[in-house]
C-alpha cells in the first residue's frame, strides 16, 4: 500500500470487434500464459458458434448468460469468540461480474467438448437457458448463504 495516497484503478480496455469491455474482461480471464491472441481466436470462434446456432446477436447472449450467472449472495467465514462461521454477505457489483467470468470458465474447462471454443459456447449457452455447471455453482452458493442465514447477524 502506498504511502502517498490512493491509486487510482486503471480501466479495462474494449476489444478489438465488438467494443465491448465485458467482452474484454473475459478475454483476459480466458488468457493462459499471456497469449492473449489465442484466448481471443477462442472466444470469437465461440461468438461464431453461438450466432450459428442460436441464430441471435451472440454479444446479447454472452451477456444474459453473463447476467444469469452472477451471483447475489456468498458465504464468508468469520471469526467469533473460538468458532467460525460461514457469515452470508451481498457481493458487491464488480466480484459479481469476476465470480460469474471465473465460474464459466471453470465449468467450460471441464466439459468435455473437442475445442475449447466449443465448450465455451456450450456453457455460455447453457448459462442463457439457466442450464450448466456455472448456474449450478451459483445456485451451491445461494443455498449455502440461505443455509447460514442465521448467521447473518455477524457480518459487518
Amino acid at each position: 500500500m502506498p504511502r502517498s495516497g490512493k491509486v487510482d484503478k486503471r480501466g479495462t480496455f474494449k476489444d478489438k470487434r465488438f467494443g465491448n469491455v465485458l467482452v474484454s474482461m473475459f478475454i483476459n480471464k480466458l488468457m493462459k500464459k499471456g497469449k492473449k491472441s489465442v484466448a481471443e481466436n477462442i472466444f470469437y470462434n465461440a461468438m461464431n458458434i453461438i450466432a450459428s446456432k442460436m441464430e441471435k446477436d451472440p454479444i446479447e447472449v454472452f451477456e444474459k448468460a453473463i447476467e444469469n450467472v452472477k451471483p447475489i449472495l456468498e458465504v464468508k467465514s468469520q471469526r467469533v469468540g473460538g468458532a467460525t462461521y460461514q457469515v452470508p454477505i451481498e457481493v458487491r457489483g464488480e466480484r459479481r461480474t469476476s465470480l460469474a467470468i471465473r465460474w464459466i470458465l471453470q465449468s467450460a474447462r471441464k466439459r468435455a467438448e473437442h475445442t475449447m471454443a466449443e465448450r465455451l459456447a456450450k456453457e455460455i449457452i447453457d448459462a442463457y437457458n439457466n442450464t450448466g455447471g456455472a448456474i449450478k455453482k451459483k445456485e451451491d452458493t445461494h443455498r449455502m448463504a440461505e443455509a447460514n442465514k442465521a448467521f447473518a447477524h455477524f457480518g459487518w
